[in-house]
Order: C-alpha cells, then sequence, then structure tokens
C-alpha cells in the first residue's frame, strides 16, 4: 500500500503533523508521499521540520498531489477548504476528515454527488502514538476506504468504526477526555504536595498512576470495577479516599462533563 499511496493534509496543524508521524513511523507512507497546505507560514514550516514533507499555501495543490486528502481544520474553516478543492476532487479521492462536529452530509454536499468521505474523531495523545480514534463513513465509501482509515489511525492508536449518529458522544468522552484526565492528574499532583511530597515527584507519581491504571483496564478486560475493589481493602486507605470522592460526587461529575461536552459537539455541528 505504501508505494502507491498520496496522502495530503488540508490543515498543517498539531494534530496534522503528530498523524503525518504516526503514518510515516508505521510504514504506510514515507515523508515523499505526504504534503500539507496551510495559510500560516509557521504551521507550514513546523510541519516540514517534523514530518520531512513538501508544503504549500495551496490547498488545490495538495488535492492534486494527493487521493488521500485528510481535512485538519477547525470546523469555521471547512466550507472555505471544500470550496478551495471541489473543483480538483474526483471519483478517485478520499476525504478524511478530523473536522469536530462538522457531519458527513457537510462535508459530502461541500465535495459534490459520489464523493468519498469519512469523517473519524481522534484525540491528542495521537501526539504519542496513544490516540483513541472512532470513525464512521460516508454513504459513497468504499469497503477499502473504511479498511484504509482503520489502518491509518491504529498507526497512532485504537480506532473504532461507530456510527455517525455516536460521533459526538465519542467526541465528548474521548475527543476531550485527555482534558479530564490531565485534570485528574493535576488534582492527585496537588494532594502529593499537600500530603508532603515534592511537586516533581507528586506529578510524575500521579501521571504513572493513571497510565498503570488504564494499561490494567485494556490488558485485563476486567471491569473496571472489579479492578477497584482489588485495590480497596476492608478498613483500608483506599476506602477512605474513595469515600471523599463519592462526597465530592466525582463520578457524577465526569458523567455530566462526557455529556455536556457532547451536547456542545452536536451544536457546533448544527451551525457550521
Amino acid at each position: 500500500m505504501s508505494a502507491t499511496l498520496t496522502i495530503g493534509f488540508l490543515g498543517a496543524g498539531r494534530m496534522g503533523t503528530a498523524l503525518a508521524q504516526g503514518f510515516i513511523q508505521a510504514g504506510l507512507a514515507a515523508a515523499d508521499q505526504i504534503m500539507a497546505s496551510d495559510p500560516v507560514p509557521a504551521a507550514c514550516a513546523d510541519f516540514g521540520k517534523q514530518v520531512g514533507a513538501r508544503t504549500t499555501a495551496s490547498n488545490v495543490e495538495v488535492a492534486k498531489f494527493a487521493r488521500v486528502l485528510l481535512l485538519a481544520v477547525k470546523p469555521d474553516q471547512v466550507a472555505g477548504v471544500l470550496g478551495d478543492i471541489q473543483g480538483e476532487f474526483t471519483k478517485q479521492h478520499l476525504l478524511i476528515s478530523i473536522a469536530a462536529g462538522v457531519p458527513l452530509a457537510k462535508l459530502e454536499g461541500g465535495l459534490g454527488e459520489g464523493a468519498r468521505v469519512i469523517r473519524v474523531m481522534p484525540n491528542t495523545p495521537a501526539l504519542v502514538g496513544a490516540s483513541a480514534t472512532a470513525y464512521a463513513p460516508g454513504k459513497s465509501a468504499l469497503p477499502e476506504d473504511t479498511l484504509l482509515a482503520q489502518k491509518l489511525f491504529s498507526a497512532v492508536g485504537v480506532a473504532f468504526p461507530v456510527k455517525e449518529s455516536l460521533l459526538d458522544a465519542v467526541t465528548g468522552l474521548s475527543g476531550s477526555g485527555p482534558a479530564y484526565a490531565y485534570l485528574m492528574i493535576e488534582g492527585l499532583s496537588d494532594g502529593g504536595v499537600a500530603a508532603g511530597l515534592p511537586r516533581d515527584i507528586a506529578t510524575r507519581l500521579a501521571a504513572q498512576t493513571v497510565l498503570g491504571s488504564a494499561k490494567m483496564v485494556l490488558e485485563t478486560g476486567l471491569h473496571p470495577g472489579a479492578l477497584k475493589d482489588m485495590v480497596t481493602s476492608p478498613g483500608g486507605t483506599t476506602i477512605e479516599g474513595l469515600h471523599e470522592l463519592e462526597k465530592g460526587r466525582v463520578r457524577a461529575s465526569l458523567m455530566s462533563a462526557v455529556r455536556a461536552a457532547t451536547e456542545k459537539s452536536k451544536k457546533l455541528g448544527q451551525g457550521v
């Protein structure tokens, strides 16, 4: 596949850069099979430096170069980018969009009848090869398009196919979720400092604890509740800490955060 695959990034920001690096590291494409466009010279310069690929200010030039186009711009910029490339977009092209909240119907409508489109929701841990991604194909996407999306985004983490109607929930959970995790790590670190630990050690211990706990969930296949009970001895320290978390409604607050972010994603989609 890497011998014929050409990938164009419409938007050369941090997420696009991280994805390009992941694709190259996984052997899915070489640097000379990738090109990115961005109106911001600094973004192009950074993409070129980090990825080793060509960059340009022209979206049209990227559409002429690549058969797989990865739309990596903010939602309010999508219409303009689609307008730029519409005349160059053919049946041989595939558009993969990571623009938050922009529905397939809008993407397909901006490119014309029969456009092959896949909508994807990754998250920022793609920067370290640990993204949680979900994707939904458009009505004209081919089976091999879906397979390609799976391969590309598995190269920077894990990827799951879902119905498009669930992508707003994905945005609320894993799209916004890293921020919730960072808040928890920061809070744990603050607690460690309050208990007398140096800040650097407290932060490393907190981050490693969250990382290790996540690996336990993924690698054992056990329910998080069962793993929690394994740590919680009768009359011990952990149950005292859990009691305080329950009094603070941490579980309910996390549920509310996911639901609120999901609703916001829906509203963003309605506004594009």
